[in-house]
């Protein structure tokens, strides 16, 4: 078995109150055969004798982000698993220590691992299941509840794309963005579109965003979930804005709708650094205690 990465040990010297109240954990690294390869898991396991109250899985966001909240994810996993959920942490296809390179990925094979990931857990525990997404994951969320209709969810979703195209438009001006400070030739995104419209792949910051991956995220929306009770979405607000916040005009409309089709929805917003966003790990302990505390409550 390969060791632990790096990312996936404890923050040294950092522990959020969720944490500090709650029970040791364990956690196990492996990897979960596929059809298209093995994934690297690192799977969060409550405290001996300790009654699960729930089975998550976390889906990660795309890229560079995902690198990004390697620590939030595992500090807040390591809460959740100490106040007792399993927490299943995967990297998909071409993520990671995971079989593939970037390339590789498309958004109906990422959609596969999360239904692998889903029946893994649920052959191992008998408890309610959560989707926890970030950023763009929480889309793969809202997609594998309609892929797996037959199976109850519940879904936590940390600063959700509420758009799949707007996140590929912004992804792609990345590009542009590095061909200018370069001093090179100006590509637009309509173009570096149409190039993935060919079946053309496209590298944008180091990562080759292949046509699969880039159609499936275009199309992809929060709407139209399936046999989903309730959905917890955070967000992390700049110090001081906490207090009065509400949530941009798409997710509030998005809330609305998912009230509408009688899901019990709600968002909060919690005070910290744009983790998800700085190339400086950076944490955020406010988001974490939200988190225990909607998923305990719920």
């Amino acid at each position: 078995m390969r060791p632990f990465p790096p990312w996936a040990r404890w923050p040294t010297g950092l522990r959020s109150k969720s944490a500090q109240r709650c029970s040791q954990a364990v956690v196990d690294a492996f990897f979960l055969p596929t059809p298209q390869g093995e994934r690297f898991c690192l799977l969060h396991v409550p405290p001996a004798g300790q009654p699960c109250r729930g089975a998550v899985l976390y889906i990660h966001p795309l890229a560079e982000e995902l690198n990004r909240c390697r620590r939030m994810a595992s500090l807040q996993a390591r809460a959740l698993a100490r106040c007792g959920f399993a927490v299943l942490q995967m990297d998909l296809l071409g993520c990671g220590d995971s079989f593939g390179d970037f390339s590789d990925a498309t958004w109906d094979a990422w959609l596969s691992d999360v239904g692998a990931g889903r029946q893994w857990l649920a052959q191992r525990y008998d408890a309610p299941l959560w989707l926890w997404g970030v950023r763009a994951g929480c889309l793969l969320a809202a997609a594998s509840t309609r892929q797996q209709p037959d199976v109850p969810a519940r879904l936590l979703m940390w600063q959700p794309v509420v758009a799949g195209r707007q996140h590929l438009q912004q992804f792609l001006r990345l590009r542009q963005m590095a061909e200018v400070v370069q001093g090179g030739g100006k590509v637009g995104t309509d173009a570096l579109l149409k190039q993935l419209e060919q079946g053309q792949a496209v590298e944008v910051a180091g990562y080759a965003l292949a046509p699969g991956l880039a159609q499936g995220l275009a199309e992809a929306t929060l709407d139209a979930l399936v046999n989903v009770r309730q959905v917890v979405c955070l967000e992390v607000v700049a110090p001081g804005q906490a207090q009065g916040y509400t949530a941009s005009p798409a997710l509030a409309a998005q809330i609305q709708r998912w009230t509408s089709a009688g899901i019990a929805a709600q968002t909060t917003a919690v005070e910290g650094e744009a983790f998800w966003q700085l190339p400086e790990a950076q944490l955020c302990t406010a988001l974490v205690d939200a988190t225990v505390a909607a998923l305990v409550d719920a």
